[in-house]
């Protein structure tokens, strides 16, 4: 089969899977967030942790609560890290060293899943699956929580609440992450993933040679680093090994359960404000962004220029050669998109213009489609951003959703998209500027070693996780400034977002007249899509040029 044909095969299995998932499981979330009733296993978890399930909580107190939770979280990994070596199942692993274990600890409760470590080297089964896993599950839920929270702002009005952070925690696990992994790690052993408690056993190579081979509770972790947009791979070599993505249709399923999530929730959004329009619009913007950026990488890496590329078909070094550059390019933006770090090739191989989009897909704020909860929290900022330029234009009042945009609301919206481009161009110029810094982490001079530092702090301040892993991050300071950047990266904006849906859950909502600005149509999706692209290109325009633009040209 032609490789053009093949890709453009997968796509449409995968969109047409996406669409045909997308209205089920968007109001199935809608009625888990919505509900009054309470599981009976949910009951016992109130019972257990002394939380009134029934109060409805100011949005200053769904954030203590929730800043609170990964506070003691992030404590009780970072101890679990420290203490590997007491533990059983570590496989004589010692424990990890303060500031890696700082790292990434930090790394698991922010959803970054930033790995500076080899898994299979440095984490034993009981770490990687009651600590690490565990964190995958209750980061998602925290970001589905944030945006259920912000859609709460928009539905209600002259109210201070949002809802109650514990228990939509606690259905975001129980009712949604947690059933929908195990189906999918179930399926994942049925296409050939590993999961038992294996050590290491000695295996003899093609060649005769021998090979220590790691095995352990492998499907499970995959299932949710997947669906949850975590990243953080069991094995160093991630979606790569074959023990975690094992052919190529388990390949087709991990992006699907990529996507499967966030492309869902803006028809949550929908229902919950009871206009399915918005919902549409909001997912059309998403779809439309990830689709021209999986066409420009896999265009780019299919058409790469040079004698070896020509003959191979395509730029294939550091490419996954069981599936061919067009599955790695869709893996590749699909998990930049998706705030996840999964990968199942080496991003720092891709040329200049590919690994550069990659980077844009990260600078973008991830909103296309975006993390678990993070994209559509991302999106409606934006779209209130989107509100408020259109109203300057024509020297009328923004509103969206009947709530009016003054500002503070503005205000808010601003610090939300001034937070991560702070971190990430701060963070990279120091590293840039100092030699010490740049010698002890920068394996590549000019343009890509530039492109490894910016994509180290775009992954790190957007809490994505993936790597030009030709950047050294397994230092001192850059597992404590990585790590700094995305303890910020995370919380800063949850902050300003429930601070935002506690202001808009306090308004009257206003009717809609002849001068209100319909947020449902073409044109304002069209208008969205420009500010997404436009605010990232203002911001880091220089960076990009300088960096994947210069290679790329080279």
């Amino acid at each position: 089969m032609p490789a053009t044909l093949a890709a453009t095969l997968q796509v449409g299995v995968l969109v047409a899977t996406l669409a045909a998932v997308h209205v089920p499981l968007g109001d199935y979330m809608a009625r888990v967030y919505g509900s009054d009733r309470h599981l009976g296993v949910e009951r016992a978890v109130y019972r257990l942790a002394g939380v009134d399930a029934r109060a409805d909580q100011r949005a200053s107190v769904y954030a203590v609560a929730l800043i609170g939770f990964s506070l003691v979280s992030t404590l009780l990994l970072y101890a679990f890290l420290r203490l590997q070596h007491l533990l059983p199942l570590s496989l004589g692993l010692d424990g990890i060293d303060p500031a890696g274990a700082f790292n990434t600890a930090v790394s698991f409760v922010t959803n970054t899943n930033w790995q500076w470590y080899s898994g299979e080297s440095a984490m034993g089964h009981l770490v990687q699956m009651a600590g690490l896993a565990v964190q995958n599950f209750l980061s998602a839920a925290v970001g589905m929580a944030v945006a259920v929270a912000l859609v709460r702002g928009f539905a209600r009005s002259r109210t201070d609440r949002v809802g109650n952070f514990w228990v939509d925690l606690v259905r975001g696990t129980v009712r949604i992450l947690l059933p929908f992994a195990f189906v999918a790690a179930v399926v994942l052993v049925l296409g050939g993933a590993v999961q038992n408690f294996a050590g290491a056993q000695e295996v003899t190579t093609l060649t005769g040679g021998t090979q220590s081979v790691v095995g352990g509770p492998i499907a499970s972790q995959e299932a949710i680093k997947d669906l949850g947009t975590n990243g953080g791979g069991f094995f160093n070599a991630n979606s790569a090994h074959p023990f975690e993505n094992p052919t190529p249709w388990t390949n087709l399923l991990e992006i699907f359960l990529l996507l499967v999530i966030p492309f869902s929730l803006p028809r949550t959004f929908g229902t919950m404000v009871r206009d399915r329009r918005q919902g549409l619009a909001i997912v059309s913007v998403m779809a439309g962004i990830w689709l021209a950026f999986v066409a420009v990488v896999s265009w780019a890496e299919r058409s790469a220029l040079g004698t070896v590329p020509a003959a191979a078909g395509g730029a294939m070094e550091g490419k996954e050669t069981r599936f061919g550059e067009a599955a790695s390019a869709l893996f590749a933006v699909s998990t930049t998109g998706t705030s996840t770090g999964s990968v199942n090739s080496f991003h720092d191989s891709f040329i200049g213009l590919g690994g550069g989009v990659l980077l844009l897909n990260m600078m973008l704020g991830e909103v296309a489609p975006g993390g678990v909860g993070a994209g559509l929290t991302g999106m409606l900022v934006l779209a209130v951003l989107t509100v408020f330029l259109a109203g300057l234009m024509v020297g009328r009042t923004p509103t969206y959703l009947g709530k009016r945009i003054g500002r503070r609301e503005v205000t808010l919206v601003s610090l939300y998209v001034l937070t991560m481009p702070a971190l990430l161009l701060v963070g990279a110029a120091v590293t840039a500027a100092v030699p010490a810094l740049r010698e002890a982490s920068v394996q590549d001079p000019g343009a890509h070693g530039l492109s490894e530092i910016l994509y180290a702090y775009a992954s790190a301040a957007n809490n994505n996780g993936s790597a030009f892993a030709g950047f050294g991050a397994a230092t001192t300071y850059q597992n404590t400034v990585l790590g700094l950047a995305m303890l910020a990266g995370r919380f800063v904006p949850i902050v300003l977002v429930l601070a935002l849906a506690g202001t808009l859950a306090r308004q009257h909502a206003v009717a809609p007249s002849a001068a209100t600005l319909p947020t449902h149509t073409p044109l304002f999706a069209g208008l969205l899509s420009f500010v997404v692209l436009v605010v990232a290109g203002l911001t880091f325009l220089p960076g990009l040029s300088l960096a994947p633009v210069s290679e790329a040209l080279l």
